[in-house]
């Protein structure tokens, strides 16, 4: 009887386990009026934006080369030649856009180069230079031809006259400061 006993436990475990499982596997039919949010993961690459904070993480990507490390929570040092990518608009590929860089000029810049000047180029189109002979915050703002704004992404290139070399522990050819940059339509 004792047998019969432990093979009945055992068959009313297995059974159990069947209807548990089943269930599990039945649960999502029956709830059919349920909506399902689909949400990005981390490993979705993040959509290109048309604004780039310098202090924002997810910039990092659009910022192509000649950027260095975040400082401060919102700023970073560029080399003498430096390129960021950014979304156009919409409606840029019909009316044009405005680039717009926020820069800083640092005064060990003017005291060591006495001035610089910086150019930059959009998708292969030349904007003009502006040159800095004092120390202070500027916005570079040139209008960007509705032929450079088609495609999903504009490149832009930026170059500066001249550029710190490095000195004393600090390895970096340090040109401008920059807070961010943005495209906007006309």
């Amino acid at each position: 009887m004792r047998l019969q006993g432990s093979a009945l436990s055992l068959a009313l475990g297995v059974a159990l386990r069947v209807s548990l499982g089943a269930a599990l596997v039945l649960a999502p039919v029956g709830c059919k009026n349920k909506k399902f949010k689909l949400q990005a993961t981390e490993e979705e690459a993040p959509r290109m934006a048309s604004a780039v904070s310098m202090g924002d993480p997810k910039a990092e990507t659009q910022l192509i080369n000649g950027f260095y490390g975040v400082e401060a929570g919102a700023w970073r040092w560029t080399a003498k030649q430096f390129t960021l990518v950014l979304r156009p608009p919409a409606g840029s590929a019909e009316k044009g856009g405005k680039l717009q860089l926020k820069l800083s000029v640092p005064p060990v810049a003017i005291e060591k180069l006495k001035g610089l000047s910086l150019s930059a180029t959009a998708n292969g189109s030349t904007l003009a230079p502006e040159s800095y002979t004092q120390p202070g915050e500027y916005v570079y703002k040139r209008e960007i031809p509705a032929s450079a704004l088609t495609g999903d992404s504009v490149k832009i290139d930026f170059q500066l006259d001249k550029a710190m070399p490095p000195s004393g522990g600090d390895l970096r050819e340090l040109g401008v400061i920059v807070l961010n940059a943005s495209l906007e339509s006309k």
